[in-house]
């Protein structure tokens, strides 16, 4: 059974809310480990003291700040203990916001919220509010040694807990977007693009396609062959009249529609039902 990363509260209002958190997502990448070329022996990364290149344990190792150069001030988990802050073991609700006033930037980390027995029925109105009324709502929590700000979400009957990044810490644009003329007819044609592309969002339906042929060169590897590689697809050049690469794209994707649709069923005739012969009483003609 998956364990809990934090318990605590959530304060909504007067009425508090006993729940734990657990981590919604989980890298699938290929890992690598890192080997000595000569041999193949794996490399362990060492913690190791720069001032008498002694190895160390992590029990010999603290936590500093520099506040100048090879100065330091000692902070450990009693220091981190007695910080002031609410949020450690209480998500306040502070405000309640539309979804799509929180810019996708912002998000960071999604979280599961599994309410404690005590906590379900309040769970339960908090859910049910958020999906009534359309929003999400809005607090901080502190996750290891971070306060964050958070957003807590209606899903499938259940809450997602995302955790947000601060204003501060979101990077603007190194560059500046030139005013660009787009024609009328440009824009007709993109729209038809955009419409024949227009589905319901499946995420199912998309593969890591990277890793996929990462492990085919790993199994062949394995089985002793080498791997050969099929030729990539010629990269697009820009383009270079936008409206007649626009009136191509629309073909292709009215060509691939029409490829994967299914082909109609042929019909099947079928005879008329036969019509019940009325009896005829006995005696008449």
């Amino acid at each position: 059974m998956a364990r809990a990363l934090w318990r605590g509260t959530i304060s909504f209002g007067m009425v508090t809310i006993p729940v734990k958190l657990f981590t919604a997502t989980e890298s699938q990448d290929v890992s690598f480990r890192q080997l000595h070329a000569a041999d193949n022996s794996p490399i362990k990364l060492v913690r190791r003291c720069a001032a008498d290149g002694t190895d160390l344990d992590p029990d010999e190792i603290v936590k500093g700040y520099e506040y100048a150069r090879d100065h330091y001030v000692l902070v450990d988990e009693s220091d981190l203990e007695k910080l002031p802050i609410p949020s450690k073991h209480t998500i306040e609700l502070t405000g309640f916001v539309a979804s799509e006033e929180i810019d996708p930037v912002f998000y960071e980390k999604s979280y599961h919220v599994e309410p404690e027995e005590l906590g379900r029925k309040p769970f339960t109105l908090l859910v049910k509010a958020l999906e009534e009324k359309k929003l999400n709502a809005v607090g901080k929590i502190a996750i290891r040694t971070k306060e964050r700000l958070c957003s807590l979400r209606p899903r499938n009957g259940s809450l997602m807990l995302e955790t947000l990044f601060y204003a501060d810490e979101i990077k603007p644009p190194d560059f500046e977007m030139p005013e660009v003329k787009i024609s009328e007819a440009e824009m007709k044609v993109a729209y038809a693009l955009i419409d024949l592309l227009h589905e319901p969002f499946d995420p199912a339906k998309y593969r890591d396609e990277y890793r996929d042929s990462l492990m085919t060169i790993i199994e062949a590897k394995l089985a002793g062959h080498e791997y050969v590689a099929p030729a990539e697809p010629a990269a697009l050049a820009p383009a270079v009249d936008l409206m007649a690469a626009l009136r191509a794209s629309v073909e292709a994707a009215k060509k691939r529609k029409a490829e994967s649709s299914p082909s109609p069923a042929p019909a099947v005739e079928t005879a008329p039902p036969a019509r019940a012969r009325k009896k005829t009483p006995a005696g008449v003609s």
